[in-house]
């Protein structure tokens, strides 16, 4: 233990002053810069991970007016491959961060604290990025469990926040390159001490190598098996096995999951009354269909997975009507960009914008039945938008209107 211990002063002598310890005074050979550069490298790599996927999520939700969205409706998978790696890479984070602080935090009790304009840069590069990683991994893990005991806007925050991590990041790695190459070419069971690190007594280096080796391989089989508890709930395989996922793929109404019930969107008796109509608005006026009206209309089938931003995601099968054939209805075209709206009365994603793009794709519909049967209440019932490669809280349920746009407008849903 590092701490000096503290005794009474015997009578008569003077107070002994408690010297706080230093970072030579930490003698495990996990504390050594070949495991932290490691250990840092995994981590690193998984923020950049989590940052690209965590952009085309956003941009998915909040596309930005001159940036138009590299992608498409296809594949249908492409939103439930990166949404689900980026829960599972920010699970992954947990053990990984943890075995980073543990293995550098000696050098928090570096003597002097700052050597130098070089050496405060990167004190506080590495301050930002504790400070912003941690905080990113503890709301990013209750995002994915529904907890929010905070008033700010969790996408807005977490957003803004993944810049800073990034940043931090490039300040970190730029300031102590150096040292991370040097470390990284030297393996982790080489005897000879390092130049910055505490001096190894002799008869110890063997004890050393085997003890850093079986750290950084406990870091290993610690985050795959994180990964593996919690990556069941996008990879049907390994479902029985994810413990630490707070969604079952394979539970819910009709076999499917549901984040928000009707109850929960105050939409349950608006939804189930009978005289409910879907309102069609465009360029060639407006029309308001009853149920029966849509399911006469020509029906198709779509197999698309419904995949939500909290790393969740399940495939089924959705019979409905074509969204550019109720376009086509009012005068619309394939070519033009639609806005949903639901039969909520309030929430962030109570309507959504539906691109050009997805218009024009057979798999985007305005679903009337799952599996063969119609909707569940909690599905969305009388109708929700289906479409292949979308944020699941874009899929907007309990449909009340679709409107065609001249020009893109802001996305939203409800999952």
């Amino acid at each position: 233990m590092p701490f000096p211990e503290v005794r009474p002063t015997p009578p008569g002598e003077p107070a002994r002053r408690l010297v706080p310890p230093r970072s030579d005074d930490f003698r495990s050979p996990v504390h050594d810069p070949r495991v932290v550069a490691r250990v840092g490298v995994l981590l690193g790599s998984a923020v950049v991970v989590l940052f690209l996927t965590g952009l085309v999520s956003h941009l998915s939700q909040h596309p930005v007016a001159w940036l138009p969205l590299p992608w498409g409706p296809t594949p249908s998978w492409g939103y439930r491959l990166t949404q689900g790696t980026h829960v599972a890479v920010g699970f992954a984070c947990v053990p990984l961060l943890l075995a980073k602080l543990y293995a550098a935090y000696p050098r928090l009790f570096e003597r002097p604290p700052v050597r130098g304009p070089l050496h405060a840069v990167e004190r506080a590069s590495v301050a930002v990025l504790v400070a912003a990683t941690t905080f990113q991994i503890v709301t990013g893990v209750l995002n994915v469990f529904q907890v929010y005991p905070w008033r700010f806007s969790f996408v807005a925050v977490h957003y803004a926040a993944s810049w800073v991590v990034v940043g931090s990041v490039v300040v970190h790695v730029g300031v102590k390159l150096p040292v991370i190459v040097a470390a990284l070419r030297r393996p982790v069971g080489e005897d000879a001490p390092q130049p910055d690190a505490p001096e190894v007594q002799e008869g110890q280096d063997e004890d050393g190598a085997t003890t850093r080796r079986g750290f950084l391989a406990a870091v290993a089989v610690t985050t795959l098996g994180v990964v593996a508890l919690t990556v069941g709930q996008t990879v049907r395989p390994l479902a029985p096995v994810a413990l630490l996922a707070p969604r079952d793929p394979r539970v819910g109404p009709q076999g499917l999951p549901v984040n928000k019930t009707a109850r929960s969107a105050g939409v349950e008796t608006a939804a189930a009354d009978p005289a409910w109509r879907l309102r069609l608005d465009g360029p060639g006026g407006a029309r308001e269909l009853a149920r029966a009206d849509l399911l006469a209309l020509a029906q198709a089938t779509a197999v698309v997975p419904i995949a939500c931003v909290e790393g969740w995601s399940a495939t089924a099968t959705w019979s409905g009507v074509r969204v550019r054939d109720l376009v086509q209805l009012v005068g619309g075209t394939d070519r033009d960009d639609v806005r949903v709206e639901s039969l909520q009365e309030g929430g962030s994603y109570r309507e959504s914008v539906l691109p050009a793009a997805w218009i024009a794709s057979d798999d985007t519909l305005l679903a009337l039945r799952l599996g063969g049967e119609d909707l569940d209440l909690d599905h969305g019932f009388p109708a929700r938008v289906v479409a292949p490669n979308r944020p699941g809280v874009l899929q907007t349920k309990w449909v009340g209107r679709i409107t065609v746009l001249s020009a893109a407008g802001a996305a939203g849903g409800a999952a």
